[in-house]
């Protein structure tokens, strides 16, 4: 598919950056890497990849496999835009969730045309995180492998920590303990230690003529046995389909292939045993759209990084994301900085914590505390949506001490840690400090987490910024890089976006630990 096409796709789904004053500045910046990334390794690599090789291109592997007319909620786009002084697009996996045979599913594809499918580290971070992502909401996983191994100069980077590459197969074990299925295509090489992403699936299709999987190449055999032998008779679709046992399917196309998968995942029948996320309403337009408040907005916001996100009407993007008429405040005449309360988006029903200040006071932090609490007694998904600076000690309508501040905020940081329930957040500006922990960020472990163009994340706010060629260390870009956050996405489409997600997370009613696999169960 080419990348124009795809732009429309983005566009179409929610996932491209549109251009809104006076967030064009940002928005510009997104879509110009955006374009980028979507030509892949190029326009040399792209025709290698589709004449010589007869491949299908990743995005379009991903298209053909999901449901007509379905949404693909792309994750992590901008991983390791810029980290590496070279364009190693999405880290050369396309990640996210999609809808295939009815089942919404976990996509985890490679992108061989990105230096021959080999994984960076941002790249085996990216995978543990679609993982990680399918195990918090039971998601099924598809794997579509078509992967060079390791990217060796860096392998240090990849090969013994504990969230490295072995952490893929970990979580392949684990997954398998806690019943949720996986797949594997074999549409391309699969090499080295990513022999074992099929190898652990619960079952494998393999394309004949054009997957392959081995531990060593032909190379890596010559030069230890002098044996002289071809990819396909080493470790072909034939030789695990008829003699080997690796895999357990035969493909003669990557089309008979996909159309493999979609039957396969359809045999995984698990809606008989997920229990309904809850009772959903028919969900209602919201009150406005974003156009409503974003032009009243200073205009010069983006004129300097520290004044760039003043001026953010929280209850005006709340009536452009929220179900129409449907927030009910908690505690609205105590901690005026923090807004929170009952809501319905897309018709589910969620509790709201969202900045209103710059800063936010110890009422504030006490009163997010009771509300996260109450949220997780009565079975509610948390929406959290923030910009703010840090803390406000002693200052405007609360006078107390730092001791009572720090209290307030750690009693709101242990709440959000606490609650079982699933949390989306969404930085609409700054992040900054402890406000980061407290209003759910990464270390929370949030279900998903999405930035603005315009968000900024950073531990203080008065420290200068630092540059690295690129701009500032705390833009959204830097941020989605290195994987901070599962996406940037405009104030359009944040509703969009967060029904989506609410429909991808598990409802987490009677949850027990069991020991056997390490995740939550119902």
């Amino acid at each position: 598919m080419q990348s124009t096409t795809y732009l429309k796709v983005l566009r179409a789904s929610g996932l491209l950056i549109q251009a809104a004053r006076p967030f064009s500045t940002f928005a510009n910046v997104v879509e110009n890497e955006m374009k980028l990334i979507l030509e892949c390794g190029g326009e040399k690599a792209m025709m290698r990849h589709v004449q010589k090789n007869k491949k299908i291109p990743v995005r379009e592997r991903v298209q053909r496999l999901l449901d007509p007319g379905t949404p693909f909620l792309e994750l992590s786009a901008f991983a390791a835009c810029g980290v590496y002084g070279h364009q190693v697009s999405a880290a050369g996996v396309v990640s996210g969730i999609g809808t295939i045979s009815g089942e919404r599913c976990m996509i985890l594809a490679n992108d061989a045309t990105v230096k021959g499918g080999t994984l960076y580290p941002t790249g085996v971070k990216k995978q543990v995180r679609g993982q990680d992502i399918a195990m918090q909401n039971d998601l099924p996983v598809v794997y579509l492998v078509d992967s060079g191994g390791a990217f060796l100069p860096l392998q240090r980077d990849i090969f013994p920590d504990r969230d490295h590459g072995g952490r893929v197969f970990y979580n392949e074990a684990r997954m398998s303990a806690a019943e949720i299925p996986s797949l594997s295509v074999v549409c391309g090489s699969c090499t080295a230690g990513g022999a074992y992403v099929p190898a652990m699936s619960d079952e494998s299709v393999i394309v004949d003529r054009i997957g392959t999987i081995f531990l060593g190449g032909p190379p890596l055999v010559q030069a230890a046995t002098g044996e002289v032998v071809s990819a396909e008779n080493l470790g072909g679709a034939r030789v695990h389909c008829d003699q080997s046992g690796l895999t357990d399917h035969f493909a003669v196309d990557e089309f008979e292939a996909i159309e493999m998968a979609r039957r396969i995942v359809k045999s995984f029948n698990t809606t008989r045993r997920r229990t309904p996320l809850w009772d959903k309403d028919a969900p209602r337009d919201p009150l406005s759209s974003c156009e409503a408040w974003i032009d009243a907005v200073p205009s010069d916001m983006a004129a300097t990084a520290a004044g760039r996100n003043e001026g953010i009407p929280m209850r005006q993007v709340l009536d452009s994301v929220l179900d129409g008429e449907s927030f009910s405040e908690f505690k609205p005449r105590y901690g005026s900085s923090l807004l929170t309360g009952y809501a319905s988006l897309g018709g589910h029903p969620v509790g709201v914590v969202a900045s209103a200040a710059p800063l936010l006071c110890a009422k504030g932090s006490r009163k997010g505390a009771h509300f996260v609490q109450l949220c997780s007694q009565r079975q509610l998904p948390i929406i959290f949506l923030h910009n703010a600076r840090g803390l406000q000690r002693g200052e405007g309508d609360d006078t107390t001490s730092h001791g009572d501040v720090l209290k307030a905020s750690a009693a709101m940081m242990q709440a959000v840690a606490r609650s079982e329930m699933p949390k989306i957040t969404v930085v609409v500006g700054d992040s900054i400090g402890e406000v980061n922990y407290m209003m759910c960020g990464r270390s929370q472990n949030p279900n998903f987490l999405y930035v603005w163009p315009n968000a900024r994340i950073r531990a203080d706010a008065e420290s200068d910024d630092v540059s690295d060629g690129r701009g500032d260390q705390t833009d959204a870009v830097f941020s989605s890089a290195r994987l901070w956050d599962d996406g940037i996405v405009s104030p359009q489409d944040t509703r969009q976006i967060l029904v989506q997600s609410l429909d991808a997370c598990r409802s987490p009613l009677r949850r027990v630990r069991d020991d056997k696999c390490g995740v939550y169960r119902m």
